[in-house]
Parts: C-alpha cells; sequence; structure tokens
C-alpha cells in the first residue's frame, strides 16, 4: 500500500479525506443516516401535534363560523315573518312597512355576518401562526401601517360605510319614508350601506352617499301635520263659517278611509289674518305620517263645497294690474334710447324744443 508524502495526515491513497467532496465510508453514511432518524423521531411528536392543533383549529374556526351566519340569517327570517304578520292586522298595515323592515333587517345580518366572519377567521389565522412559531409582532405592525394607508387612502368610502351602519341601526329612515337630506328631497326606495336611494318629485332618483348627509328631515315617523288655509271675503259670516269648517271636518273624520288617517279631530285654529277685503282661516289636523297632503286637498274640497252650500263666498282672486302700454311694446323700449340719444329726432325736439336766441330777428 502507498502512503502519501504529508506527514500531517497519513491516509491510504484513493479513500477520502475529510471534508472533501470525494466518495463517503459506510460508516459515515451510516452515522448521517442514523442522525436524521433520530432527529425526525425526536420532532415527530412535536410535528403530529402541531399539526392537530391547526387541523383543530380550522376545524373549530369553520364550524363557529357556519353556525353564527346560519343563526343571525334564521334570527332575520324571524324578524322578516314577524313584520309580515303584523302586515297582515288592520292596524299593523298603517304602522309596519314590510319593505323597509325587510331591508333594513338585511343590512343589519349582512353587517353582523360580516364582521363575526372577519372576528373568527382572523382569529384563527393569528392562532395558527402562533402555533406555528411565528413572531406576529412585526406582522401585526405591517398590518397595522397598511390598514391605517388603506383607511386614509379611501376615507370617503369608510365614512360612507360607518355612516349607513348607524343610520341602519339607528333606523333614522327607511324605504318609504319621505325625507329631507340636505342635498335631495324624496322618497327613499333603498337605503343601502354607502348610498341611499331617493325618488325626487320629478321623479328622479337621487343617489346620495351617507358620509354627505348631515341632517335628515324625516316627515314619515311619528305624525304629520295638514294645514289648510281659507281665505273668505271679510264682509262674510265669521262664526257660521267656523260652524261650517267644523262640521265638515267631523264628517269627514267618520267617512272612510279618513277615519283611519286622521288621528285627532279637525281643529279650527282661528283668524292667521285679516286684510281689508279678506279674512285667513286656519285650519290644522293631526294625521298618519305622509297622510298629510291628501287629507289637505280632500279638506280643500270639503270645505269649499259646504261653503258654497252655505252661501258663504270665497274671497276673490286679485286681478293682475294692468301693464303700461308704452312697457308692453317692444318697439317703442328698443326705439327709445337710440332716439333720445339724437338730438334732431322727433322725439327729443319734443321733449327739448329748439328756442331762437333772443336777438336773433333783429
Amino acid at each position: 500500500m502507498f502512503w502519501s508524502a504529508s506527514p500531517a495526515a497519513l491516509v491510504p491513497l484513493g479513500a477520502a479525506s475529510p471534508g472533501s467532496n470525494g466518495p463517503t465510508s459506510l460508516d459515515d453514511a451510516t452515522k448521517k443516516a442514523t442522525n436524521a432518524a433520530g432527529w425526525v423521531e425526536e420532532n415527530w411528536g412535536t410535528w403530529l401535534t402541531s399539526g392537530l392543533r391547526i387541523v383543530l383549529i380550522i376545524v373549530i374556526a369553520v364550524v363557529l363560523r357556519h353556525v353564527i351566519r346560519r343563526t343571525i340569517t334564521k334570527l332575520i327570517e324571524r324578524m322578516n315573518r314577524a313584520s309580515n304578520a303584523a302586515q297582515g292586522s288592520a292596524l299593523g298595515g298603517l304602522l309596519v312597512n314590510a319593505e323597509r323592515r325587510r331591508q333594513r333587517s338585511e343590512a343589519i345580518g349582512s353587517v353582523l355576518r360580516s364582521v363575526a366572519s372577519f372576528v373568527i377567521m382572523g382569529t384563527a389565522a393569528l392562532t395558527v401562526l402562533s402555533v406555528l412559531k411565528i413572531n406576529l409582532a412585526p406582522l401585526l405592525a405591517s398590518a397595522g401601517v397598511a390598514g391605517v394607508a388603506i383607511g386614509f387612502g379611501a376615507r370617503n368610502l369608510v365614512t360612507d360605510f360607518l355612516s349607513g351602519v348607524f343610520m341602519i341601526l339607528e333606523d333614522q329612515y327607511g324605504v318609504g319614508d319621505e325625507i329631507d337630506a340636505g342635498v335631495a328631497t324624496g322618497t327613499v326606495i333603498e337605503v343601502g350601506l354607502r348610498v341611499t336611494k331617493l325618488r325626487g318629485p320629478n321623479g328622479a332618483i337621487w343617489y346620495i352617499r351617507n358620509g354627505e348627509v348631515k341632517r335628515i328631515g324625516n316627515l314619515s315617523q311619528g305624525w304629520s301635520t295638514a294645514h289648510v288655509d281659507v281665505v273668505i271675503a271679510a264682509d262674510q259670516n265669521l262664526d257660521q263659517a267656523r260652524d261650517i269648517i267644523t262640521a265638515t271636518g267631523e264628517s269627514m273624520a267618520k267617512a272612510d278611509p279618513w277615519n283611519e288617517q286622521l288621528w285627532e279631530p279637525v281643529e279650527v285654529l282661528g283668524l292667521s289674518e285679516v286684510h281689508l277685503d279678506t279674512v285667513t282661516i286656519g285650519v290644522s289636523a293631526k294625521t298618519m305620517p305622509g297622510k298629510a297632503p291628501g287629507i289637505e286637498r280632500e279638506l280643500r274640497w270639503r270645505i269649499k263645497r259646504a261653503l258654497d252650500d252655505a252661501g258663504i263666498h270665497l274671497a276673490p282672486r286679485p286681478a293682475p294690474a294692468e301693464e303700461d302700454e308704452e312697457a308692453a311694446d317692444p318697439t317703442a323700449a328698443v326705439a327709445a334710447p337710440s332716439a333720445l340719444n339724437n338730438p334732431l329726432s322727433p322725439q327729443s325736439l319734443a321733449s327739448n324744443p329748439i328756442t331762437p336766441p333772443p336777438n336773433l330777428g333783429k
């Protein structure tokens, strides 16, 4: 056998030295395999435990999310069934708006389901990362910075969403309500988390962002007031007119369907205006929300017929003032400035005649 000439290490020629890339001896391979098997055997229990914990966490999160979402859905359906049952009764049909209740409950259910899913799945994800021994502090810090940046960039969207949530939870208005939102006025046809749709008086649909609504006047909650001004001639019998108006209001309160829409008797308030030839009698009544315009029209109709039957005359409409003939003639209005600017025109000579000097004839 030949030996190398290096005195530092007497290694047989053909054998791989330690640390070299040459062939490995059988003992080294056996030792490495034994170490790997021991490492796997040592950590196998930890891996199995962590895997089972992760699977258990995911299963619990999915089942809990499904149960909570199903519970919220059943609660919303129960609320809708209760409103539909109340809608079938006589009084419930007047006080409950099924579409309004449905949209409000659906919006609240959607918010609750989204919040529940976010909380449950987010907690499950953080728990899985903690099981995997991942440091959550940098991740949470990065998520916080990203959330602040996204919130700052989409602040209008966040404002609209939060405003819509509070509007729905506080039941500020609903479908069918007549509201004054400042930027638009009309009847609510849809309430969303970001925008509200209104049907204007002329039929236009207004899309209003919830974050832009600073004040809301709801004309359909509680009760409304119908007010009618009756203008009669000053020489008529006021006591008789008051008695006729009172009797007309009582007969209207007994007729159908006004007996359900009038919540209090029609009240004659007295004289609201007194002029030389006319007087104004104020009439008021508390009505169901949103029914005041129709009651006002019907009350005017009945009062007019009752006063005509009793021989009490309403005040005549004042005749329009007669217009000046010169102002009514557009040709004169156009020609007047040019004629007055010319000193030799007939209009200028007529208004400013030229007088000769006193000594011109001498």
